[in-house]
């Protein structure tokens, strides 16, 4: 399982809401965190490997070994959030080598299905609210860079239009 690379249009589609929570979604999860520690992430959602459903994963450790850490989220919505906001440096594994601040609030409460259909209610705060949001805001096909400030989004162009230059390319090659 490979991650998508900006500017794959799979990263801005609709995602699907999950509906069948049988063992091919179980392995879709597996798969999904294998793929993120592979690459030294804390987080992924499913359109980040080309599936465009309503599927995230995140282990705020990072660690293969943390696996009580381990988070998998089924069609979550978010049902509260702080006011209080916080800023702090983001990067994402659909963008390497990018890293800007991001805004994001300081906590949330959520409602999400597990891998059985059931449904539940937790609340994020701190580095695993700013982990959910980021995942989170992927299956809105909203990118990280969407939230950067003017003057990073300037700092970032040379990096952003590589990334599109060697997405065009990837294109003619195949």
């Amino acid at each position: 399982m490979e991650i998508v690379l900006f500017p794959d249009p799979r990263l801005r589609a609709k995602n699907a809401p999950i509906e069948n929570f049988d063992e091919q979604l179980a392995q879709l999860a597996a798969a999904m965190f294998e793929a993120m520690y592979r690459t030294g992430g804390v987080g992924l959602a499913a359109p980040q490997v080309g599936v465009n459903r309503q599927l995230l994963v995140f282990n705020e450790e990072g660690k293969p070994e943390a696996k009580e850490h381990e988070v998998v989220l089924c069609n979550p919505r978010v049902v509260s959030k702080s006011k209080d906001r916080v800023s702090g440096e983001e990067g994402c594994l659909s963008f390497p080598g990018i890293y800007a601040p991001v805004l994001r609030h300081e906590s949330v409460v959520i409602e999400a299905e597990d891998l059985q259909g059931e449904t539940f209610e937790k609340e994020f705060s701190a580095w695993e609210a700013r982990i959910f949001q980021h995942e989170f805001d992927h299956l809105d096909g909203v990118l990280f860079i969407d939230r950067f400030s003017p003057s990073d989004k300037t700092r970032l162009k040379p990096a952003l239009l590589d990334l599109k230059r060697a997405y065009q390319e990837s294109l003619a090659d195949s």
